[in-house]
């Protein structure tokens, strides 16, 4: 067969490779052809970039909803067979299988060899719902399909999966579970060992498990590689802690404080963090030399209007080298979603079926402002954390010890003033420009169509899509 893997791409997709999508690669069948296509380095076409394939696979998020049909209604138009998988078509599995003729429900690993089987049979199922996978003995994910030079030049590797915190807001334990499942380690060190110098985990807390992370960072020392990760406060709290992922290579760290207000914290459940320590922390990290990106969300019933200036004094205060800003989401399946929806509070039940999520959020009634003011707060946020005063109190305020605060502070900082400006206050889209978007529903309409474009002969040397 061939076999086209999509990752499809919203307005706040990354140019990360999709590893998932690699490690399906790397399960399928080696008479069987791959065709990688992700939709960020190179925006997919409706009317010109479809393929005469046997099989799609779609990897989706709720972001990516709205996008991932329309694509994939235009391979059904032709009569290729398309498999919904990803954390959305688990949160909302019969809406995915009105788009496709399969979906995934959970993790794929384990469900893919058979789904391949029964496609070749003629016998593919509407739903596949695997267990959780072990993590040990799988292969690594094909990296020769990620090889556009617009990939931020890390190499990305996960060790585990799973997360046992209970945030209400968050999507992560709808897909892979509270339970923690980790990779050996020597088999990560194994394939740390053929990357380059540049990682980056993909785990969702590097330091979630001390006994884990202690042996993995441990055995890394020797390898001098220069890492980068997300990490929960609970673990950087500790300078044992720190002390270890410094030596380890650890050069940044994405961190969710999510809120600098006690009371909001724990109204949200996440109360592994504490905000009367944050200042703490930080200087902890930059005197190892580690950077920090950290995550604010606005819109928490507890937030007031006066939090997004506040919010923003802190993170130069705590001299962030980054902030990501972000308006509470109701994702499907959390428990943030359901109560809003029990209390009748929801704007947009069905969000994610918009072709523009950003002009249309928040979707739903926050309790101390209009979502007006709660937008307008946002957008105030990002442009006066990343304008040229705060960027330059920010760095003459920390300590330059590692080369990403010394080489990269002002080109990321910059960036991301660009970005605030076009994106965040201008509604400029990245990755939708001048690429042809269905204004129909993910449906067979009645129109012309141009012919699909021809796939390589079976058993040829395969090139990846992926621009």
């Amino acid at each position: 067969m061939q076999i086209e893997l999509i990752a499809t791409a919203s307005e706040d997709s990354a140019y990360l490779p999709r590893v998932g999508l690699g490690t399906l690669a790397a399960l399928t069948p080696p008479e069987d052809e791959i065709i990688y296509t992700d939709d960020v380095v190179q925006p997919f076409d409706l009317q010109r970039d479809v393929k005469d394939v046997d099989l799609v696979g779609i990897s989706v998020d709720s972001k990516t909803a709205r996008r991932s049909y329309d694509i994939a209604a235009a391979y059904r138009r032709r009569g290729v067979k398309v498999v919904l998988g990803g954390i959305h078509p688990t949160a909302c599995p019969d809406e995915a299988l009105q788009h496709a003729d399969a979906v995934v429900v959970g993790e794929a690993e384990d469900a893919w060899p058979a789904l391949l089987a029964d496609v070749k049979r003629g016998e593919l199922k509407p739903f596949y719902r695997p267990e959780l996978p072990d993590l040990a003995g799988r292969p690594p994910p094909r990296r020769d399909l990620f090889t556009s030079k617009k990939y931020i030049p890390f190499q990305v590797v996960q060790t585990m999966r799973g997360c046992p915190y209970p945030c209400e807001f968050c999507s992560v334990s709808t897909a892979n579970g509270t339970t923690m499942r980790f990779r050996p380690t020597d088999e990560v060190l194994s394939e740390l060992r053929s990357l380059g110098k540049l990682i980056m985990f993909a785990d969702d807390n590097v330091m979630i498990h001390r006994a884990y992370s202690k042996e993995l960072f441990t055995r890394m020392i020797p390898l001098k590689k220069h890492w980068i990760g997300q990490c929960s406060l609970a673990a950087v709290k500790r300078l044992e802690n720190v002390k270890l992922m410094a030596e380890s290579g650890c050069k940044a760290l994405f961190i969710g404080f999510e809120s600098i207000d006690e009371e909001t914290v724990k109204f949200t459940g996440k109360r592994q963090n504490r905000p009367s320590q944050y200042k703490d922390t930080m200087a902890m990290l930059h005197d190892h030399g580690i950077s920090v990106w950290g995550s604010f969300v606005f819109g928490f019933d507890t937030d007031d209007p006066e939090v997004f200036d506040r919010t923003v004094e802190f993170g130069i205060d705590m001299k962030l080298t980054m902030a990501l800003y972000a308006i509470l989401t109701p994702y499907p399946a959390t428990q943030l979603y359901r109560r809003l929806k029990a209390e009748g509070r929801l704007t947009d039940e069905r969000w994610w079926l918009r072709r523009d999520h950003d002009a249309g959020s928040p979707y739903f009634v926050p309790k101390q402002m209009s979502r007006e003011r709660l937008r307008e707060g946002w957008v105030s946020a990002w442009t006066k954390f990343y304008s040229p005063s705060s960027i330059w109190r920010r760095f003459t305020l920390t300590r330059q010890s590692s080369w990403i605060q010394l080489a990269g502070f002002f080109p990321l900082n910059f960036m991301q003033h660009t970005l605030a400006h076009r994106k965040i206050a201008g509604g400029e889209q990245r990755f939708r420009s001048g690429v042809h978007i269905e204004e129909t529903a993910a449906s067979p309409v009645a129109q012309p169509q141009p012919e699909p474009q021809p796939a390589r002969a079976k058993g040829a040397r395969q090139l990846p899509i992926i621009g």
